[in-house]
C-alpha cells in the first residue's frame, strides 16, 4: 500500500518510523511519503492560509495551494494498476472513522491524506476534488484537534495493522474491539499474563485452565459485560441472529444488576 500525507508540519509524523509501522515500510508493505504542502506556495513567507470570507475568527487554508498539490502528488502516480488515490480529509465535521472504515481503507492500494490546519480547508478543495477522486471526510471523534496530523497518525496505524504481513498473529486482529465478525459491536475483555498472582490479585482461574472452549466462552461474557458498561449504545447496535443462548443470558444478568444499582441509588438515578 502506498500512503501520501500532505501536511505543513511532515516532522509530525516521525513516529510512522517506528514499531509495527516502520517495520512494515522496512520490509515494503508500506509505501508512506511525506509531502511539505510550503513547497507549492509562491510568496516569500510560504503563505498558506488566509482571511475568511464572511468574516469570524481564524484563518483558512488557500486553495490555490491544496490544489498545486494535490495535483502532483496524483501526477506522480500510484502503485501499478492503482489508478487514483482515494483521498481522506480528516475534520470533526465528517463520518466517525471505525474498525469497518479501517478495513475499507486497508483494501485501497493507494491513500492520500490531506490534514489541515487552523479552520480548514476552504471548502472548494473538497468539491473540486470530488468530481475527480474518491473522497472521504472522517472525523475519530467527537472533539477538536490543532489540526489533522494526530488523526492522520490514527488512522494509518489503525489501517496499517490490518494489512497482511504486518502483524505475525493475524487472530490478533481478528479478536480485536469492534472487528467484523463475532467481536463486531463489542469491546475486547480484560487480558492477563505472568505472574499469576501479582500483588494479591489472581489471574482469572478459568484461563489457566488449558480448556480452550471454556476459555473462549469466558471472554465471549467479558466482552458482552465490559461493552454492556462501558458502550451500552453498542450493546443496541449487535444483531439478534448473533447472540446465542448463552449471549443472551449474560446480557440478562447486566441488565439485572444495572437496574438493581439503579434502584439502590433512588429515583433520580431510575429516571437517568
Amino acid at each position: 500500500m502506498r500512503i501520501d500525507i500532505i501536511s505543513i508540519f511532515p516532522e509530525y509524523f516521525t513516529p510512522l518510523e517506528v514499531s509495527l509501522v516502520g517495520k512494515a515500510r522496512e520490509r515494503g508493505i508500506l509505501d508512506i511519503r511525506l509531502h511539505q504542502l510550503r513547497d507549492w506556495t509562491h510568496d516569500v513567507h510560504k503563505t498558506v492560509d488566509d482571511t475568511p470570507y464572511g468574516g469570524g475568527p481564524g484563518m483558512v487554508m488557500k486553495p490555490e495551494v491544496w490544489g498545486e498539490a494535490i495535483d502532483a502528488v496524483i501526477a506522480q502516480g500510484g502503485p501499478e494498476g492503482a489508478g487514483l488515490p482515494r483521498m481522506i480529509v480528516p475534520t470533526p465535521s465528517g463520518r466517525p472513522f471505525t474498525q469497518r472504515v479501517a478495513l475499507e481503507y486497508a483494501r485501497e492500494p493507494w491513500l492520500l491524506f490531506t490534514p489541515a490546519r487552523y479552520e480548514g480547508i476552504d471548502a472548494r478543495v473538497v468539491d473540486e476534488y470530488r468530481s475527480r477522486l474518491r473522497v472521504d471526510e472522517v472525523s475519530i471523534g467527537d472533539y477538536v484537534l490543532a489540526g489533522g496530523e494526530a488523526a492522520v497518525l490514527v488512522i494509518v496505524e489503525t489501517v496499517a495493522r490490518l494489512l497482511p504481513g504486518v502483524i505475525g498473529n493475524a487472530q490478533s486482529v481478528a479478536d480485536d474491539s469492534f472487528a467484523p465478525g463475532p467481536m463486531e459491536n463489542l469491546l475486547e475483555g480484560p487480558v492477563y499474563t505472568k505472574p499469576p498472582v501479582w500483588r494479591g490479585h489472581p489471574v482469572p482461574e478459568i484461563l489457566l485452565s488449558g480448556h480452550h472452549a471454556r476459555i473462549a466462552r469466558w471472554r465471549r461474557d467479558q466482552a458482552l459485560r465490559r461493552t454492556f458498561e462501558m458502550r451500552p449504545d453498542l450493546i443496541a447496535r449487535l444483531d439478534p441472529e448473533s447472540l446465542d443462548e448463552r449471549d443472551r443470558e449474560v446480557l440478562a444478568e447486566c441488565r439485572e444488576r444495572h437496574e438493581a444499582a439503579a434502584f439502590r441509588a433512588g429515583p433520580q438515578s431510575m429516571a437517568n
